[in-house]
């Protein structure tokens, strides 16, 4: 899909700037990354603030990119997660039309978009280094819609998360999270976890963590990406797969339950490590709506 010039000249509140100093004779429309990887936030203490303040650009990644996903918030900067160049642009054979629809209304809409739930879903690879695997459509599997939990509220708020992992290492660095979790209230979480498929024990631990700092408890809503649960260190048989995900999605309402009892939460949202992959704005609006079972986001 050719991403050409967007629409509109992002205002500093919808958009991010690459973390470079470029010349100033450089005209950049916007910045993709190229995949994820497990380094970033050794980049972070790198990057000049204001430089990056003075002339945003819209900035889509996922994964280890939660670090600049973060960083961008913390400027002010409504960037996206989502839409790597390798991973979800590079997708074998071609793009997935959920995840082409919402990159397009991203990069060239702005306003209301609902989110959808697929009825197909895809967490296994083949080999990049065999060209066969770009011959064909990925194979997919049938998948079940979102499960709701505690569908009896509608909450309005700003997107913040990504994933999982990338968010406890910056909360161990001390980098990058508000110390005052109060400056969350209100907001809508959301969560994925990467290819490497930690352990459901892993998850509560995790978010155990982020209940005792007071984290969980200040958002009404957390939206959790589908877990990818298969992968070629694991590569998971069905029953397995099934497995994981159960045992995950427990993790999470155990931690829930016990630091955020009144929160809603929506599972298996395409935002994760899977494909179809749907774009979300960090920092901007979503719309929960748990009694119509409907998510909106602003792009």
């Amino acid at each position: 899909m050719p991403l050409g010039q967007p629409s509109r000249t992002p205002p500093v509140s919808s958009a991010a700037q690459a973390p470079s100093r470029a010349s100033p004779s450089v005209s950049m429309a916007g910045v993709q990354a190229e995949a994820g990887g497990d380094d970033q936030i050794t980049v972070l203490p790198l990057l000049d603030r204001e430089l990056i303040r003075a002339d945003p650009k819209p900035f889509f990644g996922t994964s280890d990119n939660t670090n600049l996903l973060v960083f961008l918030h913390n400027l002010g900067i409504v960037a996206y997660h989502g839409a790597c160049l390798m991973t979800e642009l590079g997708r074998p054979y071609a793009l997935h039309p959920m995840t082409a629809d919402s990159v397009r209304a991203a990069l060239f809409t702005s306003g209301p978009y609902e989110l959808r739930p697929a009825t197909r879903y895809r967490d296994t690879d083949r080999d990049w280094a065999d060209p066969a695997t770009f011959d064909r459509e990925p194979d997919s599997q049938p998948v079940d819609g979102w499960i709701w939990h505690q569908p009896d509220q509608l909450v309005e708020g700003r997107a913040w998360g990504g994933n999982l992992e990338i968010l406890s290492w910056l909360l161990m660095a001390d980098r990058e999270i508000a110390r005052d979790p109060a400056v969350h209230e209100g907001g809508v979480l959301f969560l994925e976890t990467s290819e490497e498929m930690p352990s459901g024990e892993e998850v509560f631990r995790i978010l155990r963590n982020m209940g005792e700092r007071g984290l969980l408890a200040r958002f009404p809503a957390l939206l959790m990406g589908r877990a990818k649960a298969w992968s070629f260190q694991q590569p998971n048989r069905a029953e397995e797969k099934l497995r994981y995900t159960a045992e995950q999605r427990e993790a999470v309402l155990r931690a829930l339950a016990t630091y955020a009892p009144h929160t809603m939460a929506v599972f298996d949202v395409d935002f994760g490590h899977t494909d179809p992959q749907l774009v979300i704005p960090y920092g901007g609006r979503v719309s929960v709506n748990g009694s119509a079972q409907r998510i909106t986001v602003t792009y």
